[in-house]
């Protein structure tokens, strides 16, 4: 009898420890994470501020409180990074990371970038916290028309 009432606790150990139960590395991390990639920008690239502002990585926060992503990177696969200044995201907020030009907000950022970051045919953003850890990412493919849902 004893050691059905410590196995069960003994296998909760073993899950928690290799991280069965907290399934991405964003569930440790506040609950944010890369919600959806629109990589192909509508129309023409042709490197207009509304067309580079049309190619976006938006993160969510899927937690109960707000999550600081202070000096947090989302990088893609060519290390093009996107340092977070001072800001948090709220509970059950989403913010968007602009590649173009604009003026921030609390649910829109950018990159003041000149040229696309995002790879039409393939791609990985990931999003690590300022010590390096990886928090989340999202890949895809050209089996992925224009925008992928992470």
């Amino acid at each position: 009898m004893h050691l059905r009432a410590t196995l069960p606790a003994a296998l909760v150990g073993a899950a928690l420890l290799t991280g069965t139960l907290l399934s991405t590395p964003a569930a440790a991390a506040g609950g944010v994470t890369i919600h959806h990639v629109w990589f192909d920008s509508p129309g023409s690239d042709n490197r207009s501020n509304t067309s580079l502002n049309a190619e976006w990585v938006q993160l969510k926060n899927t937690g109960r409180s707000a999550v600081s992503v202070k000096g947090w990177v989302l990088k893609d696969a060519a290390n093009h990074r996107y340092v977070f200044p001072d800001i948090r995201i709220g509970a059950g907020r989403t913010v968007k990371v602009h590649t173009g030009k604009g003026r921030n907000t609390a649910s829109d950022r950018y990159q003041n970038r000149r040229a696309y970051v995002w790879n039409n045919t393939s791609d990985t953003a990931t999003l690590t916290r300022a010590s390096g850890a990886k928090v989340d990412s999202c890949s895809w493919t050209t089996r992925d028309p224009s925008d992928k849902w992470c």
